[in-house]
C-alpha cells in the first residue's frame, strides 16, 4: 500500500496510504487534505495540485511529460526544481513519498 507524507506549508504533517496505482492527489483528495485543490480532477488541465516532491523520491517518480512542464508555469506558487503536478505521480504498493504543498494553489 503507498504511503505519502504531506507536509504543508505551516509544517503540519499528514502521513496517508492510498491503493496501488492512486496517484499523489486521489489519496489527497479521497482524505480531504488541505492544501491540495485538483480543481480539474487530475485531467492536466490546471495546476492547482502543485507540489514540491523530497529530493531523494524524485528519481522513483514518473518522468515529466512536456504538457505537465508546462502547466508547472502557471503555479501561484514559486515553481522549484523539485515541483510536480500531484495528479502526475502515480504509485505502485510499495512506494513512500514525501512531498510539501505549496502555501497557495489559487
Amino acid at each position: 500500500m503507498p504511503q505519502v507524507t504531506y507536509t504543508s506549508a505551516t509544517g503540519d504533517v499528514d502521513v496517508l496510504e492510498g491503493n496501488d496505482g492512486d496517484s499523489i492527489m486521489e489519496i489527497a483528495v479521497r482524505n480531504g487534505l488541505r492544501g491540495i485543490v485538483a480543481e480539474c480532477g487530475g485531467s492536466l488541465a490546471c495546476s492547482t495540485c502543485h507540489v514540491y516532491v523530497s529530493e531523494e523520491d524524485l528519481p522513483s517518480l514518473p518522468p515529466m511529460e512536456e504538457l505537465e512542464d508546462e502547466m508547472l508555469d502557471g503555479t501561484t506558487s514559486e515553481r522549484r526544481e523539485n515541483s510536480r503536478l500531484s495528479c502526475q505521480l502515480t504509485l505502485s504498493a510499495d512506494d513512500k513519498v514525501h512531498v510539501e504543498t505549496p502555501e497557495s494553489q489559487v
